[in-house]
């Protein structure tokens, strides 16, 4: 086994994280990926309150392993999904956004792990002088909401600036890779892409199988108005070239048929627009758009329609071509990065 700064810390026998992907980080993935000795952390921002304590619960009884809940700090009802976390006795708290230093003291001293997520080191510089535990760096190379610096650029600048475990992700899928981040300094590996493409995942296996004929993805900000990995597909092709009408038009029917899914007032959804345009720095328009976001990934993710929805993916997805167990699957990894590391000759 690969003991690191981050398997201590969690309590996890393997440094491989499975990121929170809303729509696919449900809890037959995050179980499997724990019961594998991996670090599997639930998508709550798809979810409602009690969808998440259903989840919570469902995870507890498949695994007695540690596992993590990635939710929204700037949610209407953050607190009371951290309240819930607590309560369930959750190991791990992530986030998307950086939560604010009160919140990271609050779940500290309940004795939940706080990792935030970031793009950046000045982000990283943040969390870590407010406290958080660790810190996953996502480079440009990975899917969903991404940045523009590629992992090998970024990960060293993190690693060298924060006293933190770091966790890399963006770009990774195997041995090799998780070799390479512990040579960097990283404690560990985050994969979305790769286990999204396994066999424990929900996604329809139709879907799956789109993503394994795919080698080309994109970064686009015609989904949420902020730049988004995903596969190449006709209907990211459709959205690049629409209008700003059509977009807008298109927003505000996502926007209600999320309004319906979540149970949430507009009343709701508005303060939690109000609060993502606060974080992120966005303008109205783009707000308006990120409604587009969950309602286009479950099309696909959800409700097995690529040709409707949008498909988030790393650049990875053009190297994977099968579709393991989890369990198979961190073994394989972990096997191959003791393998790469035991073989290096500095003679």
């Amino acid at each position: 086994m690969i003991r690191t700064a981050l398997t201590e810390l969690v309590g996890v026998r393997h440094p491989v994280v499975q990121t929170g992907m809303g729509w696919v980080a449900g809890p037959k993935l995050v179980s499997a990926v724990a019961n594998a000795g991996g670090l599997g952390i639930l998508a709550s921002a798809t979810m409602t309150l009690e969808q998440l304590e259903t989840a919570i619960h469902e995870v507890k009884e498949r695994t007695e392993a540690p596992f993590g809940v990635n939710l929204r700090a700037d949610a209407t009802d953050a607190k009371a999904r951290i309240d819930l976390m607590i309560r369930e006795g959750v190991k791990v708290a992530s986030f998307a956004l950086a939560p604010k230093q009160e919140l990271i003291a609050k779940l500290k001293d309940a004795g939940l792990v706080v990792i935030p997520s970031v793009g950046a080191r000045r982000h990283a510089e943040k969390v870590a002088a407010w406290g958080a535990d660790a810190v996953l760096v996502q480079g440009g190379e990975g899917g969903g909401h991404t940045g523009a610096v590629a992992t090998t650029v970024l990960l060293p600048q993190v690693v060298d600036a924060v006293d933190i475990p770091v966790i890399a992700a963006g770009g990774f899928y195997d041995g090799r890779g998780l070799a390479a981040a512990l040579m960097y300094g990283a404690a560990g590996v985050a994969m979305g892409t790769r286990f999204l493409l396994t066999a424990d995942s929900s996604v329809p296996e139709d879907v799956k199988q789109v993503y394994l004929g795919k080698t080309d993805t994109l970064v686009t900000r015609q989904v949420d108005g902020m730049p988004h990995r995903v596969l190449q597909s006709e209907l990211v092709t459709e959205l690049e070239s629409t209008n700003s009408v059509s977009r807008t038009v298109r927003a505000l029917r996502n926007a209600a048929r999320f309004k319906k899914i979540s149970g949430q007032s507009w009343k709701t959804m508005i303060q939690d627009g109000l609060a993502m345009k606060h974080g992120k720095d966005l303008t109205w328009s783009q707000v308006l758009m990120a409604a587009n976001t969950p309602m286009l990934l479950k099309a696909a993710m959800v409700d097995g329609r690529p040709d409707l929805g949008v498909m988030a993916s790393g650049q990875v997805v053009a190297l994977i071509d099968s579709l393991p167990t989890c369990a198979e699957l961190i073994e394989s990894i972990v096997t191959q990065a003791e393998k790469q590391i035991r073989g290096i000759d500095l003679q």
